[in-house]
């Protein structure tokens, strides 16, 4: 097994904190060990992580997710609730006039974009269907709060013509989408079943891993509407992924209480292949 990036890894631990709790550098060094990082790995990639704003440090040196990483945080830690996030989709459209902006102020406009769903469709243009449960002015401020520049203008647009409603469709690879919702369920359903087989350590790893992978699948879900992508496979793997995550816990409960940390949910690898949730931009 490959070693897992150690600023990856105290950034996904400290998303399982339940809001104000912190994780000892004892219990990160020790989680540490079991993806093949060293104590020292962890040790400076925390202070690394502490200059950087992107976890935070209490008086008794113990750690949890900082301001920058804060956002992003609450969005993966959400996970759960994704089947409570959408309503009936009126054939509406919201969509996001971009400013210009450096590089790095870029890099973050598109993951916050892509992280709730919008595709690129035109120059500065980007578009996702109005089904989203809450109102226009919140999820103009989590795009703000994620890393939308301020020069950006968040609107309601209405519906297109034949040809243009199927170009904006087609912005999301649908099939492909369905098709890893399908292959991760089956994963994860043969992953709870062997779960509990395996010897601690074993069952910790595992679930980070493979959860991971289902999590990473869920977070950038564009939770689109009926029409233009089912449900069905959406909901089944999220159904899978809590079982799964149920035993999760159990595996890291030791660890934890150990270390007397509280947490949300199973330490679950929440990167991304693509855009890398790890906050580092």
């Amino acid at each position: 097994m490959a070693a897992t990036p150690a600023k990856s890894l105290i950034l996904d631990l400290l998303a399982t904190l339940k809001p104000g709790s912190v994780m000892p550098i004892g219990a990160l060094v020790e989680a540490g060990a079991l993806f093949g990082v060293s104590g020292n790995n962890i040790r400076v990639s925390a202070a690394r992580l502490l200059a950087d704003g992107q976890i935070a440090r209490d008086e008794r040196g113990r750690y949890r997710l900082g301001e920058r990483s804060a956002p992003i945080g609450n969005r993966v830690r959400s996970w759960r609730g994704l089947d409570r996030r959408t309503r009936t989709w009126g054939g509406g459209w919201i969509s996001v006039l971009t400013s210009r902006v450096g590089r790095v102020a870029a890099r973050r406009r598109e993951r916050a974009l892509r992280l709730l769903g919008f595709r690129r469709w035109r120059d500065g243009l980007w578009i996702r269907p109005d089904n989203l449960i809450p109102p226009l002015d919140d999820v103009r401020g989590e795009l703000f709060e994620l890393g939308l520049p301020a020069g950006d203008v968040v609107c309601r647009m209405g519906d297109f013509c034949a040809g243009d409603y199927e170009t904006v469709c087609s912005l999301w690879d649908v099939e492909v989408m369905v098709e890893e919702h399908r292959r991760l369920r089956r994963e994860i359903e043969l992953g709870a079943a062997r779960l509990p087989s395996l010897a601690v350590e074993e069952a910790m790893v595992e679930s980070f891993l493979l959860g991971g992978r289902a999590l990473r699948q869920l977070v950038n879900d564009p939770l689109l509407p009926e029409e233009i992508c089912p449900s069905g496979e959406r909901i089944a793997l999220l159904s899978s992924m809590r079982a799964y995550d149920r035993l999760g816990r159990l595996a890291w409960s030791e660890l934890l209480k150990r270390w007397e940390v509280p947490n949300l949910r199973a330490p679950l690898n929440g990167r991304s292949e693509s855009e890398r949730l790890r906050l580092v931009v």
